[in-house]
């Protein structure tokens, strides 16, 4: 079953499209979406026939930045019910944890985390929408969104240390010049904005600590917890892990904070195993990397924690069934 994400992660779709010289409507038959999604911003829509919208109209229109273009006008108010905790909350700390909080109420396949550490904060973005073929411009429009979110606490001047994606620069990257500043970086090893924990210490003058509460209860009681269940979790901490080559079940579980045999009961509990969850995240992320084409392999087996390109090599001819180089000449081909 594909994740589902709200339908207000269209919002500006079709003025976009159009500006491109495309029609938005066919677009959207194209992938299975309903006119519907232009106009009501609630509607529950498939993560995957979103993400392969936005990357078959970078393609039709030849722009390479068109998720960052949805992005550049986005308003807090297009988190609908999330903003109004967020916009409560006394400081930017407390709005990124309410994010990361209800991010899967925002997009099932988001997986949010902030880092601090040495007066750098980090926060990290990254999207599993579980088929092959690029995030590109998902992922553009997810990061251009946190960033105008902090943005409305922090102030028109404020930007942070680095913008990092994972994937490689664009041709022309005015706009990501334009909007995020010089401090934009390609080829990273992950998706997400560099920032100081003096911006996440700052206030928010707006904040009303009696209504973020009856928000938060609000979002609650409509199923909106934000509470991850066991193989969530460890998705989440494999995120991290994975390109430091330090993700065994006992890492996972010394994060978790339990161990490992607690972590094997909740995901057997969830008809799982540890392996098959790192062998999904690597699958995913591998997809990625080799359809983006940039990365040297032995960089992306890095990336996925393996220990030597031959360990990737074999795992990624038993998982795929052909050999990771055939799959990147293939997906050359279809290049912008």
């Amino acid at each position: 079953m594909s994740s589902l994400v709200r339908s207000a992660s269209l919002t500006h779709y079709a003025e976009v499209a159009r500006s491109a010289g495309l029609d938005p409507l066919v677009l959207l038959a194209d992938v299975g979406l309903s006119p519907a999604c232009l106009h009501d911003p609630d509607l529950r829509i498939p993560s995957d026939a979103v993400r392969a919208l936005l990357e078959a109209s970078a393609i039709a229109s030849g722009l390479d930045n068109f998720g960052l273009r949805m992005a550049e006008t986005r308003l807090l108010s297009n988190l609908g019910p999330v903003a109004l905790v967020v916009r409560e909350e006394p400081t930017v700390r407390r709005v990124v944890r309410a994010l990361v909080r209800y991010s899967r109420m925002l997009n099932e396949s988001l997986f949010m985390r902030l880092d601090e550490a040495e007066g750098i904060a980090v926060i990290r973005d990254e999207l599993l929408v579980g088929h092959a073929g690029s995030s590109r411009q998902a992922m553009e429009l997810l990061v251009g969104v946190m960033f105008r979110s902090l943005k409305f606490f922090l102030g028109p001047t404020w930007n942070p240390l680095r913008v990092c994606f994972a994937h490689a620069p664009p041709r022309d990257p005015s706009l990501h010049i334009r909007m995020f500043g010089h401090a934009v970086d390609f080829g990273q090893d992950f998706n997400g904005l560099v920032c100081t924990t003096r911006d996440m210490d700052a206030p928010n003058p707006m904040a009303d600590p009696v209504m973020a509460r009856y928000a938060r209860q609000l979002l609650d009681a409509t199923g909106g917890s934000g509470s991850m269940n066991a193989v969530d979790g460890v998705r989440n901490i494999l995120l991290v892990l994975l390109p430091s080559g330090q993700c065994s079940i006992d890492q996972v579980a010394q994060q978790l904070g339990v161990d490992r045999r607690t972590v094997h009961r909740r995901l057997l509990r969830e008809g799982t195993t540890f392996t098959e969850v790192m062998n999904t995240i690597r699958r995913e992320l591998a997809a990625q990397y080799i359809d983006d084409g940039t990365r040297p392999l032995s960089q992306v087996a890095d990336l996925l924690g393996f220990s030597a390109l031959s360990a990737f090599s074999r795992w990624y001819k038993q998982q795929f069934g052909e050999v990771a180089g055939r799959r990147r000449r293939a997906g050359s081909r279809t290049k912008y």
